[in-house]
């Protein structure tokens, strides 16, 4: 998985700031390879959708993988022919490789791509993109699982498709519902630097971008689509399931040890309600509660497997401190990272030592349980053992969650954190205005941009400025005249 610096955690999540339109809003990608074809029809029709339909300037990118047919000409002359087309030539195969190129390079803060079959009704795109513009999700996904989709294809595929999001869900526990559907669309500050973080190439390129989008907390917005498969696909089934299957094997590898930096994904949201400070309502008790009581319940049964252990060879209070000391560092250590969260081996052994102040006190509450017991009667059955060590550690269990609360593993964040830490909303993306989308264009409409894969990817990111205001094409291109 990629491990290399990225150009930081992303800024506060906002509504696109509306006004006077210049840089294209929306960037679709189009990848194709040896579509001669299907490439002139889909591009018209997507254009002609889009400027009837979308109510902020757009830009179409024909991203061309090193096809060896008429492919590259015709992307030239739709780009010469109409204004909001553009196109990208790599030399290198693999949809993943093209997209990670032309979404690296574009300018524009929304940015989508979809299959040249057109398969997806269009009639999703602007569902498709409405929740990042407004500042709601960072990626956005069509999905043809979803209960109200209407989807027309064969039993084999459908058959491959589901088993393949049942994969994700159990090895992955992935919760998007359609992971391959080629209809999505990401926020450009999300793609900034979540790029970096995605290894393949391929087709499972969405995918683990997806994976890592979810591990990181990012918001998914799901959109039901009309889907109609397309019998000529060139997509070899076998070869994109099996590379597929050794994607999920890398990535479920890298999240289980933890080699891939997710925190660099996270943002300061400061709209989540979860990170107000509320009066009288202690930060994270509830989740706090629920990991220490799952933590003690496996505790409690190791300690008390270690007490039978223990006691065939000792006496009772002999067998109670091993038991308890052993299976108190291993509560510690596991409420430590689980339930307080905190990582690294920084003040790991401090922790650790006042974990074991508490377990005396645990050892004071069950060792004289055990004493008033023997004071009690003088062979007391094991069963009965038993219980008063469960009743004992249950009095224990709610002294050591105060204590490990207050004591040894304090929110000391905001003792930490200076004032300009806390959290604050994000940069907003405002430069000035823009051109108007006739009248300048990144690119030439005939000129076909090379690059090699890779290349857009070292590049340094530029703050695209986002300026919307609904824009007709008839109202500045005589050229669109209805």
């Amino acid at each position: 998985m990629r491990t290399d610096s990225s150009p930081g955690t992303l800024p506060a999540r906002e509504h696109l700031p509306a006004a006077p339109a210049g840089t294209p809003v929306l960037d679709v990608v189009i990848p194709v390879y040896n579509e001669e074809k299907d490439l002139q029809p889909c591009v018209r029709r997507l254009h002609e959708h889009l400027a009837r339909t979308f109510p902020y300037a757009f830009r179409i990118t024909i991203a061309d993988n090193a096809s060896t047919d008429t492919t590259p000409q015709v992307a030239a002359r739709l780009a010469a022919e109409l204004p909001e087309v553009t196109t990208f030539r790599l030399e290198q195969k693999g949809r993943g490789r093209a997209l990670r190129a032309v979404w690296s390079a574009s300018d524009a803060p929304v940015l989508a791509y979809m299959d040249v079959d057109l398969s997806t009704d269009l009639n999703a795109l602007l569902p498709l993109v409405a929740p990042l513009i407004s500042g709601h999700s960072d990626l956005a996904i069509g999905s043809r699982l979803a209960r109200s989709s209407r989807v027309v294809r064969g039993p084999k595929r459908e058959f491959i498709s589901r088993a393949y999001n049942l994969i994700l869900r159990g090895s992955l526990q992935a919760r998007f519902t359609d992971a391959q559907c080629g209809f999505k669309a990401i926020r450009r500050d999300v793609a900034q630097v979540l790029l970096p973080l995605v290894e393949d190439t391929g087709w499972f390129f969405d995918t683990e971008m997806l994976v890592l989008a979810e591990r990181a907390g990012l918001r998914i917005h799901e959109v039901p689509v009309d889907w109609v498969d397309d019998p000529d696909s060139t997509v070899h089934i076998v070869k994109t399931a099996t590379d597929d299957l050794k994607g999920v094997w890398r990535v479920g590898r890298a999240l289980a040890t933890g080699s891939l930096p997710l925190d660099r994904l996270t943002r300061p949201f400061g709209d989540d309600p979860r990170d107000r400070e509320i009066q009288d309502v202690p930060k994270g008790l509830a989740r706090q509660l629920v990991g220490f009581c799952v933590v003690g319940g496996l505790s409690t049964l190791f300690y008390l497997l270690l007490y039978s252990g223990f006691r065939v060879f000792t006496g009772s209070q002999a067998a109670n401190a091993l038991a308890l000391l052993v299976s108190a560092i291993a509560n510690t250590a596991a409420n430590r990272r689980l339930t307080f969260g905190v990582r690294g081996r920084g003040g790991a052994v401090r922790h650790q030592a006042q974990g074991l102040v508490v377990f005396g006190i645990g050892l004071a509450l069950t060792s004289g349980s055990l004493a008033a017991l023997g004071a009690a009667t003088s062979d007391p059955a094991h069963s009965t053992e038993l219980a008063v060590l469960i009743a004992a550690n249950l009095a224990a269990t709610v002294l050591r969650f105060l204590l490990f609360r207050a004591w040894v593993f304090p929110d000391r964040r905001d003792e930490q954190e200076p004032p300009a830490a806390r959290v604050t909303p994000g940069p907003r993306l405002d430069h000035g205005p823009l051109p108007q989308r006739p009248a300048e264009r990144r690119y030439a409409p005939n000129d076909t941009t090379r690059f090699r894969a890779g290349d857009a990817a070292d590049r340094t990111w530029r703050d695209a400025t986002v300026q919307l205001q609904p824009v007709r094409p008839t109202d500045t291109d005589p050229r669109n005249a209805r």
